[in-house]
């Protein structure tokens, strides 16, 4: 009897030690807490390409989540410009099993979306997300995918041509062949752009080398151009610029960074702040616990008009005119 009490003693010791034990490891190292036990969110960004206005979407997210609170790992993929590149980052986040992808202009998140139906997927700087085919509605958006749009309004924009210079009739815009977003965005400016007295002439290009070559014809057959929120285009916003100033030409930009990288005006949104607005949707979705589905397409809170001030003046426009007087200047 005293052997049976002995083994029966070391075999609840032993139990009990590996009970402890067991607990021990899932207390101190649960899979999403880093050391000292805060929630640690992983997300997967993943952006088209590098330029100004992706860049500032991107920026805005990142320093939305820290004044959100949210503890985060971010993993962060280039794809250069190459579209077949969105899905194997798409990929690779889907396999990693991050908590949510943030997926930055079109291609991104149309890959994001393709790649998986279960981890939540945000973007951001994509125009018309129903068109794209990225989610079902505006409001309601169903599935596993939402964002910020930075649709803005193409009349507005429009306007501001005949509020420089009367005299323009034909406007030019420049455009990615391989960028739905940008197909979308000139389809709008076509049936817009009779309502405000304006005719458009477009010129596609396939890469990044063909731009010089596409600028310098499309200026000869108009009179001003438009710049719409074309990925590959506005990363060659300087020699756009440059372009136009020696053919002493008025540009208009559906987006703040372009203006900046001296392009005339825009009324348009802030790419930083439609960042931010996604980092707050980030939140609902991670700590909030709020279904996905649920969260319908945000739009920029608020568009400003800003202009580049070098670029007026190379020009030789009266900064009197009421736009310029009402507007942000920028470019000094």
């Amino acid at each position: 009897m005293k052997k049976i009490s002995v083994i029966k003693l070391v075999g609840l010791l032993l139990v009990g030690i590996l009970a402890l034990t067991g607990c021990g490891t899932k207390e101190d190292a649960p899979s999403n807490s880093n050391a000292s036990g805060e929630t640690l969110y992983r997300i997967g960004i993943s952006q088209l390409i590098e330029h100004p206005a992706l860049d500032d979407a991107r920026k805005g997210f990142e320093d939305g989540l820290k004044e959100l609170g949210l503890n985060v790992e971010i993993d962060y993929q280039n794809a250069q410009g190459d579209i077949p590149n969105t899905m194997s980052i798409a990929q690779k986040f889907t396999k990693d099993k991050v908590d949510l992808i943030f997926a930055i202009a079109t291609s991104s998140a149309q890959s994001a979306k393709q790649a998986t139906s279960d981890i939540p997927v945000l973007f951001s700087a994509v125009t018309d997300p129903v068109q794209s085919g990225i989610v079902e509605d505006w409001e309601n958006v169903g599935g596993n995918v939402t964002g910020t749009s930075d649709k803005v309004s193409t009349e507005e924009q429009l306007k501001m041509f005949k509020d420089i210079d009367p005299h323009i009739k034909k406007i030019g815009i420049l455009y990615n062949t391989s960028e739905s977003n940008s197909e979308i965005q000139i389809e709008e400016v076509k049936s817009i752009a009779p309502q405000v007295g304006l005719e458009v002439e477009t010129v596609g290009v396939n890469n990044v080398n063909e731009l010089s070559q596409a600028i310098g014809s499309l200026v000869k057959k108009v009179d001003a151009l438009y710049m719409i929120t074309d990925n590959m285009v506005a990363s060659s916003v300087e020699l756009t610029s440059k372009t136009a100033i020696e053919k002493e030409m008025i540009t208009v930009s559906a987006e703040e960074t372009q203006v900046r990288g001296g392009l005339l005006v825009t009324n348009g949104l802030s790419y930083y702040e439609l960042g931010k607005q996604t980092a707050q949707m980030a939140k609902e979705i991670l700590v909030d616990k709020k279904e996905v589905s649920t969260i319908p397409v945000g739009l920029a809170q608020k568009t400003i008009t800003t202009y580049n001030g070098k670029t007026l003046e190379a020009l030789g426009l009266d900064p009197e005119i009421s736009l310029f007087k009402n507007a942000v200047k920028v470019g000094e």
